[in-house]
C-alpha cells in the first residue's frame, strides 16, 4: 500500500531527530536503537481473545490493565496475567503483541462433573465431601485440588493416620468436563503407646490417665478409635489436668508441658505431661462484700458452696458465683456483678475468699443465635443457656451456659461470640457449636474366679435423634449367667432438672453349684431422679418383674423345692446419695454415702420391705498411699405371713468378705449344702493402697493390704416352715466372719485387673472358702 504524505513526513521527522541524537553522544556512550524506540511508542489498536469457550471475551478484557489506544507495556502485561490467573477460571494464559494487536490466549479450567474418593475406610465419604472445596459443577483448579488434599490429610492426622497420603487425579470426560478423584492411602494409625506424668505426687499416673481424654492403645483398639494420637486433643488434656487439680486443692498448679515423642520405628507416640502441683490449700475465711445498699446480704449466705476449712475447689467458686448472681437477680438487681477475690497465705496454706457484689454494666440481650447444630435440636441447646432475649447481659451466666453445653458431650467445641445489637445497650450472642458422634459400640471381656469367662456387648446413643436422650441396648453373661437389658433416659424430663427413664430386662442365672437351682427374671423398671443440692441426689423407681425358680435338682434342699415356681413382684423404691469424692473412678480423697429402701406389695405375689446402705471413705495417708474404708449393710423383712422368697434374699460371699466363695456365707441346709440366703447382712473393710516399690508408675500396678469383716444371717420364715415339714436342718447364726489379705491391682492394657489373696481368720464350719480371687473386666 502506498504511503500517505503524512506518514512520509512523520518518518523523515523521526529519522532527523534520531540522527541528531546520535551525533550529540560520544562513541563510548550507550545509544537507543530505532527498534526499541518504536516498541515503546507502539499504541494498541486492537485486543483479541482466543481459546475462551464459557467465559465471555468482555469478561477477559475486564481483567486487563491495558486498553485499546494505550501503550503496550510489559509491566501492565504482567499485572494482567496475575489478575487473570487469580480468577481461577484459566489453566493457562499468554499475552502477545502481533503488530498493533494484542492477542490474549486462554486455556479455561474444566468444569467438575463429580468429586469422588477412593481408599477411604476410616473416614466416611460424607465427611470428606463436607471438607473439600471442590464441588460438582464448580471450576477445577490445581491449587484448590492441592488445598483439598491437605485438608483431607489433616483429617487423617487427627485420626492418628500420620502416614496417610492423598493424590488428586483427573479423569477427562471431553467437552471441558472432568471427574476429580482423590486417591487416598490411609496407612496405619499411629497410636499412643504410653502416657506418663512427671511431677505428680498427689495423684498416681493411673488416676490422671482417667482424667484426660487421650487413652493408651491396646489390642482392642481394632474395634474403636481409642488410643489415637491427636495434637489438638493434648491441648484439651492440659486444661483437663489443670481443672482437676484446681478442684482438688492445688491452687498453684501449672501444667508445664505436654510433649509427644514418636517412637524410632514410628510405631506410636510416647506422651509425657509435666506437672508442677504446688501446695494443697484449704479455704480460710469466706465472706461476702456487698456494695449494693438495698441488697439483703444475709439472704446470700445460703448460696455459698465454699465453706471455711474445706479443701480448695475452684469449681465450687465458679458455682458459688453463679448462684450468688442468680440470688441477687431475684432481689431485683438484674445487672449485679459478683467477683471472687482471693487472698492466699502460703504459710498456713489457706485461701481467704471474698465475693464482691457490685453493679455491672447495663446491657440487654437482643438476640441469642445457635449456630452449627445440624443434628441436635435447637431447644435442647437453649435449655442449657438459661437466658432469653431481653434478659440482662451477664458474662458469667453466658460462660456457665458455655460450660454446660460442653459437658453434654454432644459437641467437639462450643464457642461464644458477642456482637453489637441495634443500639448501644443491646448485644447479640452467638453460640457456635461443632457436633461430634454420640453413638458407641462397646465390647466387654474378662475373667472372674466366681463366674469364669465373662463378656458383654452394648450399643449406646447419648443424643438420640438430637433430643439429648440416652438409649442403650446391652447383652452380657458368663457360663452361669445371661442377661439383656434396654435402657432409656430423658435427662431433662419436661424441661426440668429431673432425670426420668425406664429399663426392660431379662436375666437367667444358674446357681446349680451353690443352691441347686436355676432362675430367670423378666421385667421393667421406671426411674425418676433429681438433685437436692450440689452433691446430693434423690432417685425413685418402680419395678414390675416376673421371676421363676426352675430346674431344681433332686437332692436340693426342701426349702428350695418349696420355692419352685413363678411369682410377680410389684415394687416401689427410693434412694438418696451423697458424693464428694475427688475422682469419678479411682478416688483418693472424699466420701460416698447411699441409702435406699424398697417396698414390694403394690400388687403382685410378694410383700416385703428392703433397706440397704453403704458408706465409702477415702483418705490420703502419704504420697500416693490411700486409706479406703467401707461399711455396708442391708435388711429385708417380709410383710404378712408369707415370709420372703429365696430369690429376694441376700446371697453374699467374696464380694462382701474376701476369702469366701460366691454365696459362701450365711444360712445353709446341712443336708444338701445349699445356700438359702439371709435376711440381714453387714460388712466392713479397711484397706491401704500403695504403689509397688521398684516399679515405674507407667506400668500401672499398685498393691493393697486389707481386713474384711461382716456377717450374713436370718433365715426366711418360708424356708424354716419348709424345713420343719420336710425334716431338714438349717445352719444359721449371727457370728462374725473376718479375713486378712493382700491384693495386686493393675490397670493393664486389657482393663483393670485385681488379684486378691485372703485368709479367713474367723469363719463357720459350714461356710465355703475361696482364698484366691481374680477378676478382670474391660470396655472396648
Amino acid at each position: 500500500m502506498p504511503k500517505s504524505f503524512q506518514q512520509i513526513c512523520k518518518q523523515a521527522f523521526i529519522t532527523t531527530i534520531l540522527s541528531g541524537a546520535l551525533l550529540s553522544f560520544p562513541s563510548s556512550s550507550f545509544f537507543i536503537t530505532p527498534t526499541k524506540i518504536a516498541k515503546a511508542q507502539e499504541i494498541i489498536r486492537r485486543i483479541e481473545v482466543n481459546g475462551n469457550r464459557r467465559v465471555e471475551a468482555a469478561t477477559v478484557r475486564s481483567y486487563l490493565d491495558f486498553n485499546v489506544g494505550g501503550p503496550y507495556d510489559d509491566a501492565l502485561v504482567n499485572s494482567s496475567l496475575r489478575a487473570l490467573f487469580a480468577t481461577g477460571l484459566f489453566a493457562d494464559v499468554t499475552i502477545s503483541l502481533q503488530g498493533l494487536t494484542v492477542v490474549v490466549s486462554v486455556v479455561e479450567n474444566p468444569i467438575i462433573n463429580k468429586v469422588a474418593f477412593e481408599g477411604n475406610s476410616e473416614l466416611e465419604t460424607s465427611l470428606l465431601e463436607s471438607e473439600v472445596r471442590l464441588k460438582s459443577r464448580s471450576v477445577y483448579t490445581r491449587a484448590r485440588a492441592l488445598s483439598d488434599s491437605l485438608r483431607i490429610s489433616e483429617l487423617y492426622r487427627r485420626q492418628g493416620h500420620f502416614s496417610a497420603t492423598v493424590d488428586p487425579q483427573l479423569v477427562e470426560l471431553g467437552d471441558s468436563r472432568v471427574n476429580v478423584i482423590f486417591e487416598i492411602n490411609e496407612g496405619n494409625a499411629t497410636k499412643v503407646k504410653s502416657i506418663n506424668f512427671i511431677g505428680n505426687n498427689a495423684f498416681s499416673d493411673s488416676q490422671l490417665r482417667d482424667i484426660i481424654s487421650t487413652t493408651q492403645s491396646s489390642w482392642f483398639d481394632y474395634f474403636t478409635s481409642g488410643g489415637i494420637y491427636d495434637p489438638e486433643r493434648m491441648k484439651l488434656d492440659k486444661e483437663l489436668l489443670r481443672q482437676y487439680y484446681l478442684k482438688n486443692g492445688y491452687a498453684d498448679v501449672r501444667i508445664l508441658s505436654a510433649n509427644a515423642e514418636l517412637a524410632p520405628d514410628s510405631s506410636g507416640f510416647f506422651l509425657t505431661f509435666t506437672v508442677d502441683e504446688g501446695a494443697l490449700y484449704k479455704f480460710g475465711e469466706v465472706r461476702v462484700d456487698n456494695v449494693l445498699p438495698e441488697l439483703r446480704s444475709k439472704s446470700l449466705e445460703g448460696s455459698i458452696l465454699t465453706l471455711s476449712g474445706d479443701v480448695y475447689n475452684a469449681g465450687n467458686i465458679d458455682k458459688t458465683v453463679e448462684k450468688l448472681t442468680l440470688a441477687t437477680a431475684k432481689q431485683g438487681f438484674a445487672f449485679s456483678r459478683v467477683r471472687p477475690r482471693t487472698d492466699r497465705d502460703p504459710v498456713s496454706r489457706k485461701i481467704n475468699l471474698t465475693y464482691v457484689v457490685d453493679e455491672g454494666e447495663r446491657i440487654y440481650i437482643e438476640r441469642i443465635n445457635v449456630i452449627g447444630n445440624g443434628r441436635t435440636k435447637d431447644h435442647i441447646i437453649r435449655r442449657e443457656i438459661r437466658l432469653v432475649e431481653g434478659d440482662a447481659y451477664n458474662p458469667l451466666l453466658i460462660e456457665r451456659a458455655n460450660d454446660r453445653l460442653r459437658k453434654l458431650g454432644f459437641f467437639k467445641s462450643v464457642n461464644v461470640r458477642r456482637s453489637p445489637g441495634s443500639s448501644r445497650d443491646r448485644v447479640v450472642i452467638d453460640f457456635i457449636v461443632v457436633e461430634q458422634p454420640t453413638g458407641e459400640l462397646a465390647f466387654g471381656a474378662g475373667y472372674s474366679s466366681a463366674e469364669g469367662i465373662i463378656g458383654d456387648i452394648s450399643i449406646t446413643e447419648r443424643n438420640l435423634m438430637g433430643n439429648g436422650q440416652f438409649l442403650r441396648f446391652k447383652l452380657g453373661g458368663s457360663f452361669n449367667r445371661a442377661q439383656g437389658d434396654l435402657s432409656f433416659t430423658e435427662p431433662r424430663f419436661m424441661d426440668k432438672n429431673i432425670s426420668a427413664g425406664f429399663d426392660l430386662f431379662h436375666k437367667e442365672v444358674d446357681l446349680s453349684d451353690e443352691a441347686s437351682y436355676k432362675s430367670h427374671s423378666t421385667g421393667t423398671n421406671f426411674r425418676l431422679g433429681f438433685p437436692l443440692t450440689e452433691n446430693i441426689w434423690l432417685a425413685t423407681h418402680y419395678r414390675l418383674k416376673r421371676d421363676e425358680l426352675y430346674d431344681v435338682e433332686d437332692d436340693a434342699s426342701i426349702a428350695i423345692k418349696d420355692a419352685e415356681g413363678k411369682q410377680v413382684t410389684s415394687l416401689f423404691g427410693s434412694s438418696i446419695s451423697y458424693d464428694i469424692r475427688n475422682h469419678p473412678k479411682n478416688p483418693n480423697r472424699g466420701l460416698y454415702l447411699t441409702l435406699g429402701a424398697d417396698f414390694a406389695g403394690i400388687g403382685g405375689d410378694v410383700k416385703y420391705v428392703r433397706m440397704q446402705s453403704e458408706v465409702r471413705a477415702y483418705y490420703p495417708l502419704y504420697d500416693k498411699v490411700t486409706f479406703v474404708g467401707r461399711i455396708i449393710a442391708g435388711h429385708i423383712e417380709g410383710i404378712g405371713d408369707g415370709g420372703v422368697r429365696l430369690l429376694d434374699l441376700f446371697y453374699k460371699g467374696g464380694e462382701l468378705i474376701r476369702g469366701f466363695d460366691k454365696a459362701g456365707l450365711g444360712p445353709r441346709d446341712s443336708n444338701s449344702g445349699d445356700a438359702l440366703g439371709g435376711t440381714t447382712f453387714w460388712g466392713a473393710t479397711a484397706e491401704v493402697r500403695f504403689p509397688l516399690p521398684y516399679l515405674h508408675d507407667a506400668i500401672g500396678m499398685s498393691g493393697a493390704v486389707f481386713a474384711d469383716t461382716g456377717s450374713l444371717f436370718g433365715v426366711s420364715s418360708r424356708a424354716e416352715n419348709s424345713c420343719l415339714s420336710g425334716n431338714c436342718t438349717i445352719l444359721d447364726d449371727e457370728s462374725i466372719r473376718a479375713s486378712l489379705g493382700a491384693s495386686i491391682l493393675w490397670n493393664s492394657p486389657l482393663g483393670p485387673l485385681r488379684f486378691d489373696y485372703a485368709i479367713p481368720i474367723k469363719s463357720e464350719m459350714y461356710d465355703d472358702e475361696q482364698k484366691f480371687r481374680f477378676g478382670a473386666a474391660t470396655k472396648f
